[in-house]
Parts: structure tokens; C-alpha cells; sequence
């Protein structure tokens, strides 16, 4: 339970990170951090303690009670978004590409894909965001050690490096938490959060 994780966001609400329970929990008491439930209301450790742990609710045990697992919590001074690039591995291949084969379109499992270089290795190809895309099985082979053209076959979409974006960074620890729905969709948040004025 204290290698779960919990949401991390900054000051402005914008999520920055995700970390586990027992570094959410030294955050807390050390009052860097609000615990956020799920009415939005912030509490510090003392209040969030003293909260009832309900029936099915994930929690730790203390000695003679338990304290609610906080699923987001909220940096006190930190209001800088981190500037990062999203970093060229298999998985942020799949998460750019959706699962979905460039070459004939078809959603697939992760582990039913090959990355293929679309300029093959063989003729000066290099292994590069716009060099790599999924296929599936049966179209890599087709393709083989050819060119797209070679091989009478067309991309669906231009293999670009994609830019950082809570989408990135989160997609790639499942599960995301029903918790986290409303921060990582930053449009929808700010709707339903925005101070209304006359």
C-alpha cells in the first residue's frame, strides 16, 4: 500500500508528478503538501488524520487507528510546471501511435506490435521519433527491409517527436486512479473550478 501512488500536482492544480504513498504521506506532515479529497477541499496532515476511514477505503494502519490513503495531493509552494521532453522509448512509441498499426490502421495489444524503421537501418535509416513507428505483425513483414514506397505501402501519419503533456506522463503508470480524471484533463478542471463572476 505505501508503494501506490498518489497524484502530485502544483500549487495551480497542474499536475507535475506522481509518487508513492509513504513520500505523499513525509509531504504532508512536513507541510509541503494538502491532501485533496474528493469535494476539492485541501486538508494538512493533522485534519486529513483525523478523518474517518470508511469501509472498502485504502488506508495505513497506525497504532490504534488508520489514516486514509490520499490519492492527490497538492505542492504548497511549488507553482512552476516542469519543463520535459517526452523520452524516446518503445512505450511512448505505443502511447504516440495509440496501438494503432501506421501502416494499415488496425488498433492492436501492445505486445501484438513491432516498431519498424519506416527508412530501414540497411539503407541509412537512423533510430529516431521520426524513423520509428507500430506496425503489426503481418505489415512489417510485408514491408520488410524496404521503404514504404518500396514496398507499395503508404503511412497513415507523419512519425513526429511528440511534445510533453500530463496525457504522456500519466498514460504510461497505470492504472490512473478515477481520483486523478478530473487534474489530468486540465480543460474539464478549470471548467468546473474556474470562479465565476457576474
Amino acid at each position: 500500500m505505501l508503494n501506490s501512488s498518489v497524484l502530485v500536482l502544483n500549487r495551480g492544480f497542474f499536475p507535475v508528478h506522481v509518487t508513492s504513498v509513504r513520500r505523499a504521506f513525509c509531504l504532508l506532515y512536513a507541510g509541503l503538501a494538502r491532501a485533496i479529497n474528493g469535494q476539492y477541499e485541501l486538508f494538512d496532515y493533522p485534519s486529513w488524520s483525523a478523518l474517518t476511514v470508511a469501509a472498502g477505503e485504502d488506508s495505513v494502519g497506525l497504532v490504534g487507528r488508520a489514516v486514509r490513503v490520499p490519492r492527490v495531493v497538492v505542492l504548497v509552494a511549488y507553482d512552476r510546471v516542469p519543463r520535459r521532453n517526452v523520452r524516446f522509448s518503445r512505450r511512448n512509441i505505443f502511447v504516440r501511435d495509440r496501438n494503432i498499426c501506421q501502416y494499415c490502421g488496425n488498433p492492436f495489444e501492445s505486445s501484438e506490435l513491432n516498431l519498424d524503421h519506416v527508412v530501414p537501418r540497411s539503407q541509412g535509416g537512423k533510430t529516431i521519433w521520426e524513423n520509428i513507428v507500430c506496425s503489426c505483425v503481418p505489415c512489417n513483414k510485408k514491408k520488410g527491409g524496404n521503404r514504404p514506397d518500396q514496398a507499395g505501402m503508404r503511412l497513415i501519419s507523419t512519425p513526429l517527436p511528440p511534445r510533453w503533456s500530463p496525457e504522456y506522463a500519466f498514460s504510461l503508470r497505470p492504472p490512473i486512479r478515477r481520483e486523478w480524471v478530473p487534474f489530468l484533463n486540465v480543460v474539464d478542471f478549470t471548467y468546473w473550478n474556474l470562479e465565476l463572476q457576474d
